[in-house]
């Protein structure tokens, strides 16, 4: 009977997810967003958030949602070109301009929707696109929904890069290179210079992802572009007001014809409602708070240094994962050794998600720090791990 059943193939791949250790469930955060999540009725110090600088839990920006929202309602009730602009999006789009340094930004549901219609708008099926091999699942999402001919270069690899374009560049109409500027799951950062140049010289327009370094990199917490002192140079960034800014939604941000033609034909924006109000007005709080408040930034790399240094000096066995961000990875042999380890740190008051495959190549533990977390949580966490951490489970 169950050769009938067109579903019957659901139950059978769930249980290969099962098998392989690679099953996945939600877990339900019972607090504000903070250093702490309670979790099951425990507070656990949180490592497991995107919320670098402790914006999304912070008073100013609750206040500013909750304003907007007795203004404005609770949602935008229409796409952006029918009956879902309001002027704070306006408004939220100059500030990200002010933020970047860019002519002109476009501001989406999320930052998943921005990747997937933007390199989709930007390529098509005489194109090529070439992406890092460990980019977000969207950035890659978008290139294969943009229909253009994809080829893959070597992780941050810039000579594997420029060989893909000298064989290949002159083959197609037009060319876009695709990368996340600060990897999620390994928290190191692209060659961005050498790839800007390299884009430059075979005539390829150049889209970086800032999800994980807008608000943190760069002088003002413009991200990675502002880092590597390259603001006002011909690429598009993609960003997220979900991380570091503490709301939800993303961005692109580029040159006035770009964004015009984004709004023309960018699907995941022309047919998608609008942001919020109060997710608007939060991430407009959010950008303020960034540009006046450097101390935040620099409270946040303090305590990547702080982190850094213990580990070093006291589990000096442990493999982690080359980083140049908040992100720090603990890598691990199997899926089965991840999330016994992740297991036993929730059990010693520690939150640090265990990532698996398929997500990422190789099974870690995932650090993240945020500018609120205090030196003596820093201090447990070292303590907890070196408790846990066996020579066997790190080799």
């Amino acid at each position: 009977m169950n050769q009938l059943n067109p579903y019957a193939w659901i139950d059978r791949s769930l249980e290969t997810i099962r098998q392989a250790n690679w099953y996945r469930t939600v877990r339900s955060i019972e607090s504000l967003p903070g250093n702490a999540a309670t979790i099951e009725g425990r507070a656990l110090i949180n490592f497991g958030s995107n919320d670098y600088l402790g914006l999304a839990g912070d008073e100013r920006m609750i206040r500013a949602a909750m304003l907007a929202t007795q203004q404005f309602g609770t949602g935008a009730t229409g796409s952006r070109l029918t009956s879902g602009h309001k002027q704070l999006h306006q408004d939220l789009e100059e500030a990200i301009v002010g933020l970047k340094g860019t002519e002109a930004a476009l501001v989406f549901s999320s930052g998943y929707l921005a990747n997937l219609g933007t390199i989709a708008a930007l390529a098509g099926k005489q194109d090529l696109i070439l992406s890092d091999r460990v980019n977000h699942s969207s950035l890659k999402n978008g290139a294969r929904l943009s229909g253009a001919k994809i080829m893959e270069y070597r992780h941050c690899d810039v000579a594997d890069l420029q060989e893909l374009l000298q064989a290949h560049r002159d083959s197609y109409r037009r060319c876009l290179i695709i990368t996340d500027t600060v990897f999620s799951m390994d928290g190191d950062i692209c060659p961005l210079p050498e790839i800007l140049a390299l884009a430059i010289e075979h005539h390829a327009m150049l889209l970086v992802d800032e999800a994980h370094a807008t608000g943190i990199f760069g002088r003002n917490g413009a991200g990675v572009v502002e880092h590597f002192d390259l603001v006002g140079q011909p690429l598009i960034e993609m960003g997220t007001l979900s991380k570091a800014l503490g709301s939800l939604g993303g961005y692109v941000a580029a040159s006035a014809p770009i964004v015009d033609f984004l709004k023309n034909r960018c699907a995941s924006w022309i047919y998608t409602t609008g942001l919020s109000p109060a997710d608007t007005a939060a991430a407009l709080t959010a950008i303020e708070i960034v540009t006046t408040t450097p101390q935040l930034r620099q409270q946040l790399w303090q305590n990547v240094a702080n982190l850094k240094q213990q580990i070093t000096a006291q589990l000096p066995e442990l493999r982690l994962i080359p980083s140049q961000s908040p992100i720090i990875c603990i890598e691990l042999p199997d899926a089965s050794t991840a999330m016994s380890i992740g297991s036993q740190l929730q059990h010693a008051g520690i939150f640090a998600p265990a990532i698996r495959p398929p997500t990422v190549p190789t099974s870690r533990i995932r650090l993240s720090l945020m500018a609120t977390h205090q030196p003596a949580q820093l201090t447990d966490l070292v303590t907890a791990i070196g408790q846990i951490f066996t020579p066997t489970s790190v080799s």
